[in-house]
């Protein structure tokens, strides 16, 4: 596991308790951050403590009822779960480096263990917490089957380019997890009062939670059981029409760290019956969601135009002045008050239900561009209502699948036309070959936002 591993800062790990700081893998099970944590304190024969830190004014970060109360339900998951492994979860409330330096103080940490998180809040705190001489800081890619810096050194290309460094590293890491243990040192009990701390944070409530699926581990692993039972079987087929029920459902499950990628690829993979839906499930899995976290990692503009390919940049730039003739609001296509009965359909399924149809997002966020002024504001409106309503929001798959639609973003130069320049275009017509769009957008139509 020590290539998963590497240290942020100089200091020496020296005799104190282990400190786990939880942040993207909200999970007690198949969790090398916290594996490793509890190995170390073991070898050392020190209690361990997990610890997650929420700001109290979360709009900036998770924003909305439907985030927070997703997170908070799946934490207390966890927990329990940790308790009765005899290992101390403590809940705090504040700026997060600021009170996880002050918690791993009054406790004389020996070593902090953190995730890997490649989008710059995260990476900020990461660095806040390293900038002490009191404990070592030590960072896991917990989240990537092959470490994000052990698949590439550098910002890749496209799909195409790390797909074999991935490939040819997979069987070294595609494998089993070990089981975590009863911590045989244990710190004193924390118990948190969920009730209190829902309470003590501030969201914006005017996006309810949501009610159709349950958050937490336990009902990630049985929605993985289901869509390898049911929905693998028509996945290859099916999984670019939006009215067939063959996705995974697991993307706000891998956005919250309830469940691990590496565990849903080896289910998968074991799946001998279904090997060209596996295959294909799998390239989205781990292929392009590891080279999203690759680009955010590497490119620290990754929410923003400069960060766009040179070649998109320069085409986008090229047509700047092409007439709009159509130009929507930010609230008029929040409340899905456009002219496209298909985008509107779009905008209702991600309001209703926190989550858009893959094939649907490319399409919805293309033509943002096309009816707003500008790339930046395009791309700005997009992050906004995909960061706002989707559950699985403020990840580096909605960076780059924006970053895709509006700026060619590990894609090739298309034919050229207005706006687009040589952008990738989508049209209604393309997706009425594709899929019985009548259907769709009856489906989506019932809620009206007025």
């Amino acid at each position: 596991m020590q290539d998963r591993v590497r240290r942020l800062n100089q200091v020496p790990p020296h005799e104190g308790p282990i400190v786990y700081w939880m942040i993207r893998e909200q999970r007690a099970h198949d969790n090398w951050a916290l594996l490793y944590a509890q190995h170390i304190a073991i070898q050392r024969k020190q209690p361990l403590y997990v610890v997650f830190c929420c700001r109290t004014d979360l709009d900036k970060y998770l924003g909305t009822t439907r985030m927070l109360d997703w997170m908070l339900r799946g934490l207390e998951e966890v927990s329990q779960e940790l308790e009765k492994h005899h290992i101390n979860f403590t809940f705090l409330l504040g700026d997060p480096p600021t009170e996880v330096k002050k918690f791993c103080t009054h406790i004389s940490a020996g070593e902090v263990v953190v995730d890997f998180f490649p989008l710059r809040p995260y990476t900020t705190w990461h660095q806040e917490i390293s900038q002490t001489e009191l404990y070592a800081v030590t960072q896991v890619d917990a989240h990537n089957i092959v470490p994000c810096w052990v698949a590439s050194t550098k910002q890749e290309f496209a799909a195409r380019t790390i797909r074999p460094k991935i490939t040819r590293l997979l069987p070294n890491y595609l494998l089993a997890f070990p089981k975590l243990n009863e911590h045989p040192f244990p710190a004193p009990e924390s118990h948190t009062n969920w009730k209190t701390v829902h309470s003590k944070i501030k969201v914006d409530t005017s996006v309810p939670a949501l009610t159709w699926i349950e958050p937490g581990a336990q009902a990630a692993l049985d929605q993985l059981k289901t869509f390898v039972s049911q929905r693998l079987p028509a996945y290859a087929e099916d999984r670019n029409d939006p009215n067939k029920q063959a996705l995974s459902l697991l993307s706000p499950y891998l956005h919250f760290g309830q469940i691990a990628p590496q565990r849903v690829a080896f289910e998968v993979s074991q799946n001998v019956n279904h090997t060209k839906n596996s295959e294909s499930f799998l390239e989205e899995l781990i292929i392009r969601r590891e080279l999203s976290d690759n680009y955010c990692f590497y490119n620290s503009q990754y929410d923003s135009f400069a960060g766009l390919p040179n070649w998109a940049q320069e085409t986008l730039d090229a047509h700047r002045a092409d007439e709009r003739t159509i130009h929507y609001t930010v609230e008029e296509f929040e409340t899905a008050h456009t002219h496209d009965e298909i985008w509107n359909a779009a905008q209702q399924e991600m309001l209703q239900t926190g989550k858009m149809h893959g094939y649907m997002r490319m399409y919805w966020v293309k033509k943002i561009l096309e009816w707003t002024k500008d790339p930046e504001e395009a791309q700005k409106t997009a992050l906004h209502l995909n960061d706002t309503y989707s559950i699985d929001g403020r990840d580096p798959n909605g960076y780059v699948g924006v970053a895709w639609s509006i700026g060619g973003l590990h894609d090739r130069p298309w034919f050229e036309r207005p706006i687009f320049g040589t952008i990738r275009f989508m049209s209604a017509s393309g997706l009425h070959k594709k899929f019985n769009t009548a259907a769709y957008v009856t489906k989506w139509q019932t809620l009206t936002l007025d």
